[in-house]
């Protein structure tokens, strides 16, 4: 019931919006952003919906190389310490300067238990102000990838978080309400005009903002439309200027569609499926008194019994790249065709390995996944299911809008999940830190949530994140990622593709992390 009502108010918005200036942009995608809270969630939608109002002190160009932003220059003294000169004459939204105290404040904000960035603000070490547009980190040990992490730490008004209450991050996954859920105040390009979760979120240039756009647009109003067919039409009739997320069984038929064009390319993102290697028993499974996904012989039967090139041949419409490493970009294996090579698709085997694990006759488990996260996240999981199937195990696909997934999975209620990972950062740390880590504090392993423990696999991952000598990190990478795969802690599908589609009369950057930079669309 709740979902048809979305749409239909989400069709009336549109239908409500034909008639908007030339300068503005309406778009659309599945989903909404989560929060507003910039340190409360690390989803990429979220993220890059929160990045066209707050800033980081190094920002992306268009070909993802790290550029200035709030920072204007910096240096390295040695391995273990930065030094950042700021932006000077740079406000807030509400007016509020921009000095080194909003700085040391957001990176000490990230650090909290609720920030979903933990991991990424810890590995920045410690921060002090050295004067009002002088910071300074000290680490305690090397990090090959600091700028990277850097970042990921969004810049915000430390007097203004104080006023409304907000010091801390958003507790989502307990599904707190705070002020900064909902409202936003950064120093970026782009203000927050009113914000309706699930239904409509608008924006106009900030005009203050330090600065310059190379697009046109003065308005920005983002409509999530769940349903692909309403998503799609919408477009076609020019009721939205710009869809994030075209499903790919229609892209042949945009590109011929008049005034419609394709942008497209590949995305640093991988699929991947997730298990609960912990409990001694599943939560939602048939099997009792034990738990089948500890066994790698079970792990490994499940990966064998998934026709990869079906599902990107069918299902995908050649709009994916399979892959046997569970790592965004093939950048980060190097290439390497020792890490990226899948096991073989095998039924014979794969019930074979069913039946030496004891389960000969199969069993019963619930498979998590969202339904509008990502490109045909319900379908692939659906897909998995009858593959599975063929080996006796029956799969329920509970499938439900990411608002709902994401807190389930934080709090590990969970058996089987599909799960996406990928950005702007095609290094392999900032995959193998949250996910390949055994769970512990400060967001290493956070996103664990299978919550296997490997003590050998932690130790060279952790390894990996302090050591400077590429040569040695290079090898150590590949250790890394062959013991993984070895061990099957997650299974590997593909790296999707993103194409997007826009009126003719739009002009977009595409870039590979998925990312819609406003600031950069003009429309005729």
């Amino acid at each position: 019931m709740r979902r048809s009502v979305l749409i239909a108010v989400a069709t009336l918005v549109l239908a409500a919006g034909t008639a908007a200036p030339a300068q503005t942009l309406r778009w659309a995608s599945q989903g909404d952003a989560q929060t507003l809270d910039p340190h409360a969630q690390n989803e990429l939608f979220t993220n890059a919906m929160n990045a066209q109002v707050y800033e980081f002190l190094v920002a992306r160009d268009k070909q993802l190389k790290i550029v200035p932003s709030l920072a204007t220059a910096w240096k390295q003294d040695g391995p273990l310490k930065w030094t950042f000169q700021l932006r000077k004459g740079v406000k807030f939204h509400e007016g509020e300067p921009f000095t080194a105290d909003d700085v040391v404040f957001s990176v000490q904000r990230a650090r909290e238990k609720t920030s979903q960035i933990s991991a990424y603000a810890n590995a920045l070490g410690e921060v002090r102000k050295v004067d009002d547009f002088t910071v300074e980190f000290r680490l305690a040990e090397p990090n090959p990838i600091f700028l990277e992490h850097l970042n990921t730490v969004y810049i915000m008004s430390r007097s203004w978080s104080e006023k409304n209450k907000v010091t801390r991050p958003q507790d989502y996954t307990n599904k707190e309400e705070t002020y900064a859920a909902m409202h936003a105040n950064g120093t970026g390009p782009w203000q927050l005009v009113s914000r309706a979760p699930d239904v409509k979120t608008v924006f106009k240039r900030h005009a203050g903002w330090w600065g310059t756009h190379e697009g046109n647009v003065q308005e920005v109003v983002y409509t999530p439309i769940k349903s692909d067919a309403t998503r799609v039409a919408a477009l076609i009739s020019g009721e939205v200027d710009f869809v994030l997320d075209p499903p790919p069984r229609d892209v042949a038929r945009l590109r011929s569609t008049p005034r419609v064009k394709v942008i497209e390319g590949p995305e640093n993102r991988v699929l991947f499926i997730g298990m609960d290697q912990a409990r001694d028993q599943l939560l939602y499974s048939s099997v009792k008194g034990k738990n089948p996904f500890k066994d790698v012989r079970v792990r490994r039967a499940l990966y064998q019994a998934i026709d990869i090139e079906a599902i990107r041949t069918k299902l995908m419409n050649g709009q994916a790249a399979p892959t046997g490493a569970v790592v965004p970009s093939p950048l980060g294996t190097g290439n390497d065709p020792d890490v990226e090579k899948r096991l073989p698709f095998d039924l014979a085997g794969a019930r074979k390995l069913m039946a030496e694990a004891g389960y000969p006759q199969g069993f019963e488990v619930t498979l998590d996944c969202p339904n509008n996260r990502y490109v045909n996240d319900e379908r692939l999981c659906v897909a998995l299911a009858g593959m599975w199937q063929k080996i006796g195990v029956t799969v329920r696909v509970n499938a439900m809008p990411k608002a709902t997934y994401f807190p389930k999975q934080e709090k590990l209620d969970t058996s089987m999940y599909l799960l996406g990972w990928g950005g702007s950062i095609t290094d392999p740390e900032t995959i193998i830190t949250p996910i390949y880590r055994n769970r512990a504090q400060k967001g290493v392993g956070e996103y664990n949530r299978g919550n296997f423990r490997d003590d050998e696999l932690d130790a060279m991952a952790a390894a990996s994140s302090r050591e400077a000598d590429p040569d040695k990190r290079r090898a150590l990478l590949k250790r890394i990622f062959l013991r993984h795969n070895e061990q099957v802690y997650h299974i590997p599908l593909h790296r999707q593709f993103i194409p997007w589609a826009a009126r003719q009369n739009v002009t977009v950057v595409h870039r590979p992390d998925n990312w819609l930079e406003w600031r950069w669309v003009s429309v005729k």
